[in-house]
């Protein structure tokens, strides 16, 4: 139904509509009439859930902090899991990975040449010269937040060294684009040209998603898109920007039997960073590292 000018605002403010988002839509149609992908209302977030979204990210990196300070070689990856489990309950939370689709733990923990989702177990256990990323996804009080960093144990190879640094220098040179009706390919190409650039690969098939409300929303975050593609970035908005970091070729596969893992197809080093971001009027605020 289309809101008249003094109709309540659909963001919950309070304030008539044409007092508070009548020229933020109106910016948008002009966008859409344009051909762009729009993002629609209910992905836009308000003062208040962004407000949630943010204790939620105060806990997401409280626990990452204290994975920190306990990660070492010779401890397995189940232990990781405790440890993220814990914490995140006595802070408050609610490990979202837990169950979520089948997952069966509290958080993705993803090794060497392991691109993604990585599942803790007893019998994995942290070897000096490995690297290490720990996925935190964190639900306190119905909102969401989502952040991983790499880990490296002890003394590792210049080419594990490199592929953890180029993969959180892509971060970087992603937030460079981010703000406010850009375009989400802008951020994407500024990845890839980065990545490629420093004899590394994006993987194509997984990206970063939207989150607040729920785990994964719209839009789809991909890092091989191209400048004035993609959805429209307007303020409000919240999503992920994780891209996975190949040292070899850009291919993954999944091993047989196992639903959730999945690896380098040439067996090469994989690194992630991965943090959230809400898109201001100016430009964007980093949610979670």
């Amino acid at each position: 139904m289309k809101l008249e000018r003094n109709d309540p605002c659909w963001c919950g403010s309070g304030k008539k509509y044409k007092k508070c988002h009548a020229d933020f839509d109106e910016k948008i149609e002009r966008f859409a009439r344009m051909g762009a992908e729009v993002p629609p209302h209910e992905i836009i977030k308000t003062p208040e859930q962004i407000e949630g979204i943010k204790a939620s990210s105060q806990i997401n990196i409280a626990v990452l902090d204290y994975i920190a300070e306990h990660i070492r070689a010779g401890m397995s990856t189940e232990e990781i899991d405790q440890l993220v489990y814990n914490k995140t309950k006595e802070l408050g939370g609610i490990p979202a990975p837990l169950n979520y689709e089948g997952f069966p733990k509290s958080v993705c923990t993803s090794i060497n040449d392991v691109v993604c989702h990585g599942i803790p177990s007893e019998d994995v256990i942290l070897q000096e010269g490995d690297i290490i990323n720990v996925d935190v996804s964190t639900i306190y009080n119905g909102y969401f937040s989502d952040s991983s960093r790499m880990f490296c144990i002890g003394e590792v190879s210049e080419e594990a060294k490199h592929v953890v640094n180029v993969a959180k220098d892509c971060i970087t040179e992603g937030l460079k684009q981010v703000k406010p009706w850009g375009f989400l390919g802008d951020m994407g190409q500024a990845v890839n040209d980065y990545c490629k650039a420093h004899g590394c690969s994006v993987v194509v098939e997984i990206g970063g998603h939207g989150i607040g409300l729920e785990f994964h929303e719209e839009p789809y975050v991909s890092y091989v898109s191209n400048r004035g593609e993609e959805m429209l970035m307007v303020p409000g908005m919240v999503f992920t920007i994780e891209p996975m970091v190949n040292a070899g070729e850009a291919d993954v596969v999944m091993m047989e039997g196992d639903d959730w893992t999945v690896y380098t197809a040439d067996g090469s080093l994989s690194a992630q960073w991965e943090i959230t971001v809400l898109v201001t009027e100016t430009g964007y605020e980093i949610l979670t590292y």
